[in-house]
C-alpha cells in the first residue's frame, strides 16, 4: 500500500485495529526491567485530570554506560555544527514573510533536515513519496523534540506548541516565525480560542500538526488521545492524517534513549542523542481519516488505532477500545 500526503490512498486502507491491546513486542522493556507502570489514577496526577500527564521518567531511559558512545570530537563538532545552524536560521526568519510560501515551505524543509543531519538523526519515511500543500491536521504519537522536525521535513506544517516553547532561547523565535500556534495547556479557559484558532488556520489551506497526547511519553507506552484537538478538523472539514514516529538504534532495536520526559533539560535530552553514534527516527504516514460526519471521540479513538498499528503500542494500562472507525479518506 502507497499512501501519499495529499490523501489518496493506493490499496487497501491501513486496518484498523478493535478489541483488545496490541502487541508490543517492538519495543523493548523499561531499562530496569520492569513493565511500564501506566497512568496513575486521575487524583494522584498534578494539575488534575485536565492536565497534560506522563508517567514516564528518568527509570524510562537507558544508562549512559549502557548506550553505543560517539567520540568526544564527533560530538563536539556535531554540537558546535547544530548551534551555529540555529542561530543562522534564527537570523535569517524575520525575513521569512519577505519570501513566497512555496519557497519559505522549501526553506524551512531544508532546515529542519539540516537539524537532523547535524544532530546524527537519521529520518525513514514511509508513505510521504508524494509531498503536497493542503489543508490537514496531522496527530502524531510525541515522544521528543524531534517529533517535530521530522513533521517539517516531510512536509510544510504549523505546529501546535505548548506557550513554554515562545520563551525558549533562539528555538521559540523560530517557531514564532515559522507559524507555530501556542496553547495553554493548563488553561482550559483559552481552550475554545485554540480550538478555533487551529480551525481558522485549516480553513486557510494550512497543514496543522498536533499530538494529542499533550505532552511526551518514552515509547515503551503511549497516552490517550485526547478529543479536543479534533474538534477543529471537524469545525474546518479537513481530514485527519495519523502519523506514527519511532525511535531506533542504528541496528534496528527500538529506543527511549530520544525520548524527552520527565524532569529532564532540553540541553540533557539533546546531549543523550548527540553523544550517540546516530539514531534512526521512522516517520509513518498513515491514511486521511474524514471528519465529515464524525464526532471527535470516533475520530481520536480511530487515529490512535492507526498509530498504534504502527508502533505497536497503545495507552498503558488500555485496551485498544470497539467502536466503528470514521471513513478512511478516499
Amino acid at each position: 500500500m502507497t499512501t501519499t500526503l495529499d490523501g489518496a490512498v493506493r490499496g487497501p486502507a491501513a486496518p484498523v485495529l478493535a478489541g483488545g491491546p496490541l502487541p508490543a513486542d517492538r519495543w523493548p522493556a523499561r531499562p530496569d526491567g520492569r513493565p511500564h507502570p501506566g497512568p496513575a489514577p486521575v487524583a494522584d496526577r498534578p494539575g488534575g485530570a485536565w492536565a497534560p500527564y506522563s508517567p514516564c521518567g528518568p527509570e524510562c531511559l537507558p544508562a549512559a554506560a549502557d548506550l553505543p558512545r560517539a567520540s568526544r570530537l564527533r560530538t563536539g563538532l556535531r554540537t558546535a555544527g547544530l548551534l551555529g545552524l540555529l542561530l543562522g536560521v534564527a537570523a535569517l526568519a524575520p525575513l521569512l514573510p519577505l519570501v513566497g510560501r512555496r519557497a519559505r515551505a522549501r526553506w524551512l524543509r531544508r532546515v529542519f533536515r539540516g537539524v537532523l543531519l547535524a544532530a546524527g538523526v537519521r529520518l525513514r519515511a514511509t508513505g510521504a513519496a508524494t509531498v503536497q500543500q493542503g489543508a490537514a491536521l496531522v496527530v502524531a504519537n510525541h515522544l521528543s523534540w524531534i517529533d517535530v522536525l521530522v513533521l517539517g521535513a516531510v512536509q510544510p506544517v504549523r505546529m501546535l506548541a505548548k506557550r513554554e516553547v515562545r520563551d525558549w532561547p533562539v528555538i521559540g523565535a523560530i517557531a514564532a516565525r515559522t507559524g507555530a500556534l501556542f496553547v495553554d495547556r493548563a488553561g482550559l479557559r483559552t481552550l475554545p480560542a485554540t480550538i478555533a484558532d487551529v480551525a481558522a488556520a485549516l480553513r486557510a489551506g494550512d497543514t496543522v500538526g498536533v499530538f494529542p497526547e499533550g505532552t511526551t511519553w518514552c515509547g515503551a507506552a503511549s497516552g490517550p488521545f485526547r478529543r479536543a484537538p479534533f474538534q477543529a478538523a471537524i469545525d474546518a472539514g479537513a481530514p485527519v492524517r495519523p502519523v506514527a514516529i519511532t525511535l531506533r538504534l542504528p541496528g534496528g532495536r527500538a529506543t527511549t534513549t530520544g525520548a524527552f520526559v520527565g524532569d529532564q533539560t532540553l540541553w540533557d535530552s539533546l546531549h543523550r542523542v548527540l553523544r550517540l553514534p546516530a539514531l534512526v527516527c521512522e516517520l509513518t504516514v498513515l491514511p486521511d481519516i474524514v471528519a465529515v460526519g464524525a464526532d471527535r471521540r470516533a475520530l481520536a479513538a480511530a487515529a490512535q488505532r492507526a498509530v498504534a498499528s504502527a508502533t505497536g503500542v497503545v495507552p498503558a494500562g488500555q485496551p485498544a477500545p470497539v467502536r466503528p472507525a470514521p471513513r478512511v479518506a478516499a
